[in-house]
């Protein structure tokens, strides 16, 4: 059966840097006394310092999120007015992480397109939009991995493996486009005021074959816990997509790893393993891996280095850590990606840098 590689990843960010003035508008508008105090506790810890939207800070910095998209005097746009704005802004940041994958002279040659994401829905969707722009043929095979939460990169990933090795002639694209910052929520519950402190929006875009170069990909293992069903969950309400993150998942992870461990990383120990491309959903999940794997403090660095720069942008951003562990080329390191999802569910992958 073909060996299945990921020749290279191009991973792209909307232009507006929005970190603190979301940062600002939960603080100032949602929160007061300890609350507040609290939040802003939280923001210095979350090791967060930039992060990107499809949205348009408002001046002065602080007195509102975007331009007349969140208002905490007004109600929060609907799901409807959300996915308007994802139907408007998505194909621009799709184009360019595939203009920097080099997807206008490989678009004759793909086989096989693979769409991954949680944050906006449309039909014809973003798959139908790249097909034409790039002109790839119409008889393309699509596929959606939709509503899978952070773990959905790994997963679009696991069926371009299966497809290449079913068909070492496939040339398989796949997109992991999310903007999470469509989906604020007005409230004033700490938990809930979180996703204005950490998520963000992203594209990532990769080319899995046959042909030797990149990563190597090893295979694959997930695990479901259902008895933590309700950590995190992912809704669709009437303004926008309503998310559950207990606090309880960073234990939950800790625990769950000491279990599945053996399986995640296809029998070897922690120790055997040379890169970790932890999805990095928070400071909290990437020190709960660490503690769970009884991990070095230099193993995470990527992931760490993710989160910092780009926040958490479901879906995409394991393939940020993934995309920077190659660019280093340092040929024969074993590596293993993890992410988490509703459910709780955990996906992992294993590869090796050739």
């Amino acid at each position: 059966m073909a060996q299945v590689f990921i020749n290279r990843i191009a991973c792209a960010v909307p232009k507006n840097q929005v970190h603190q003035a979301f940062t600002l508008f939960a603080g100032r508008h949602a929160l007061e006394g300890r609350d507040a105090t609290s939040f802003a506790r939280m923001a210095v810890r979350s090791q967060i310092e930039r992060r990107w939207s499809v949205l348009e800070p408002s001046e002065p910095l602080g007195s509102g999120t975007t331009c007349g998209f969140y208002d905490h005097d007004t109600p929060y746009p609907t799901t409807k007015a959300r996915m308007q704005r994802y139907e408007a802004a998505a194909p621009a940041l799709a184009e360019a992480a595939l203009e920097s994958l080099g997807l206008g002279d490989e678009a004759p040659r793909v086989t096989h397109l693979i769409f991954a994401s949680c944050t906006g829905f449309v039909a014809p969707g973003l798959d139908h939009w790249v097909i034409g722009r790039y002109g790839i043929r119409g008889s393309v095979e699509r596929s959606v991995v939709g509503f899978m939460g952070c773990q959905a990169a790994i997963n679009a990933m696991k069926l371009a493996w299966h497809i290449v090795r079913s068909d070492p002639a496939a040339r398989v694209v796949v997109i992991c486009l999310e903007l999470c910052t469509l989906h604020l929520q007005g409230t004033s519950v700490i938990e809930q005021l979180l996703s204005f402190m950490i998520f963000a929006d992203g594209c990532a875009a990769a080319l899995v074959t046959s042909e030797p170069g990149g990563i190597r990909v090893d295979g694959f293992n997930a695990r479901l816990i259902p008895q933590a069903a309700d950590q995190i969950t992912w809704r669709i309400g009437n303004e926008g997509f309503d998310m559950t993150l207990s606090g309880l998942v960073p234990f939950t992870v800790a625990h769950a790893l000491s279990d599945w461990k053996d399986e995640a990383m296809g029998g070897m120990n922690p120790a055997d393993i040379d890169l970790w491309a932890v999805h990095p959903g928070g400071r909290s999940i990437l020190d709960a891996v660490a503690h769970g794997l009884d991990l070095p403090a230099e193993a995470l660095a990527d992931s760490r280095n993710v989160l910092r720069d780009h926040g958490n942008m479901s879906s995409a951003t394991v393939m940020f850590v993934l995309r920077d562990m190659m660019a280093r080329n340092q040929p024969g390191q074993r590596g293993c990606a993890l992410a988490f999802g509703p459910g709780l569910s955990a996906e992992s992958m294993r590869f090796v840098t050739v």
